[in-house]
């Protein structure tokens, strides 16, 4: 009798400790998909300084104290900036997803989760999302000399050029 009971305490605590062990990995899973969100979305961008659809979030408008604007920004596949310039320079941070950066004259590369990419000042770029997958970059702009320039929009042909890593 007493070896049964042993037996039937034994079977409740493994199946109440794998009900717990289940319950722990579905929040743990919850809460990484929560982690892989750094900031909220944003609103859509409706200006003309972009091809197909991107958000951004406002994280920090510069300002006389600090002129360094930063601004995390959300593009679908496909979707990217005009060429464009940056007077006091730009560093991306890439969040999450699959993008592009490309100087004027320059090969194409491919931007992955963890990666920056320092852009000189005056230096006519674009950057944007892989055309199969979304991207998130955190873009960090120094405006001390003066706010973007937005230049021509980048050709399908352009977009489309073989890429190389970086």
């Amino acid at each position: 009798m007493k070896l049964k009971n042993i037996a039937g305490i034994f079977l409740i605590g493994v199946f109440a400790f794998s009900c717990k062990a289940q319950n722990k990995v579905t929040l743990s899973t919850e809460t990484e998909s929560q982690k892989s969100i750094i900031f909220p979305k944003g609103e859509k961008i409706t200006n003309s300084n972009f091809t197909g659809i991107a958000y951004l979030q406002m994280l920090m408008k510069s300002d006389s104290l600090n002129p360094t604007s930063v601004g995390n920004v959300t593009f679908e596949p496909g979707a990217r900036t005009k060429w464009h310039i940056h007077p006091g320079g730009q560093i991306l941070l890439a969040t999450d997803g699959v993008g592009y950066y490309q100087e004027k004259g320059q090969p194409k590369k491919i931007l992955r989760k963890g990666d920056v990419i320092k852009c000189p000042p005056n230096i006519q770029h674009w950057h944007g999302a892989s055309v199969d997958t979304y991207f998130v970059q955190v873009a960090i702009t120094n405006t001390q000399n003066g706010v973007p320039v937005w230049l021509e929009a980048v050709t399908d042909e352009e977009y489309k050029q073989v890429q190389t890593n970086k």
